[in-house]
């Protein structure tokens, strides 16, 4: 078992390794993913994260992470029957106020730089398992799988994609912002909106240039520019798809 304070990046990341995980925010917070399950990680809510399964996680800003390492399945030293339940399935514990203490206990006990600190941490990590695995059975909460993106999550992406016209923008990237794997993200947008990132992203690309093309004498080329579009033929052959009109056709208003 491998007990360590981390700063978790702004920036949404995915990985999957063989080690079960728990993480506790000790200040801060942090969001999860793992299996289509979401929700932050702070004081109060930990995350549970089953080895192998594959997890997006971003910090909201400044954090401090106690993230502890547990063997996986197979692993030489397994766990007992009652832990090894605990990391079946991902879960999203509630903590109560009584862990308080023990955390900032483990808090100043992790930050010791004294050499001879890993025997201290090890038994520390098996202190706030056992804590957290007794409080299991009254404490858990198990948030339903997301189905779709919340009004705020949707402005968000709007924002996001009016600041980024001019730049490829990948669905990668829209995952990021609202702190889903790229995978769960598709369905999820789908299900909101009913049309695919792809869709939604021409979309907003086709209204930005339908507006700089009747509202400005900019040459069409760089309305294709500003807008994300390849080339002035890649902006007249979507123009024509979506209105039966060319760029010159909407400038001169016969849309």
């Amino acid at each position: 078992m491998r007990t360590r304070i981390l700063d978790l990046p702004v920036q949404t990341a995915i990985h999957a390794h063989p080690e079960h995980q728990l993480v506790i925010g000790l200040s801060g917070c942090a969001d999860f993913e793992v299996q289509g399950q979401g929700g932050a990680v702070n004081r109060l809510h930990a995350c549970v994260v089953p080895g192998g399964e594959a997890h997006a996680f971003s910090g909201r800003g400044q954090n401090h992470m106690l993230i502890m390492d547990l063997p996986g399945a197979g692993g030489e030293y397994g766990l007992g029957d009652s832990m090894a339940r605990l990391f079946e399935r991902p879960r999203f514990l509630q903590l109560d106020h009584q862990m308080q203490g023990l955390l900032d206990f483990a808090q100043h006990a992790l930050a010791d730089p004294r050499p001879d600190q890993d025997g201290l941490n090890w038994h520390l990590g098996g202190v706030l398992l056992a804590a957290l695995q007794r409080r299991v059975s009254d404490n858990l909460v198990e948030p339903p799988r997301r189905s779709a993106l919340n009004s705020t999550e949707l402005q968000r992406l709007d924002a996001y994609v009016a600041a980024n016209l001019d730049h490829p923008i990948s669905v990668a990237a829209l995952a990021a912002q609202v702190c889903v794997s790229s995978s769960h993200f598709h369905a999820l947008f789908r299900e909101s909106t009913g049309v695919t990132p792809h869709q939604y992203v021409l979309a907003l690309r086709l209204r930005e240039a339908s507006r700089l093309l009747q509202e400005t004498d900019l040459p069409v080329a760089e309305v294709a520019s500003r807008c994300g579009f390849s080339s002035q033929s890649a902006l007249t052959h979507a123009v024509r798809r979506q209105w039966g009109q060319t760029p010159r056709g909407l400038r001169l208003g016969r849309l």
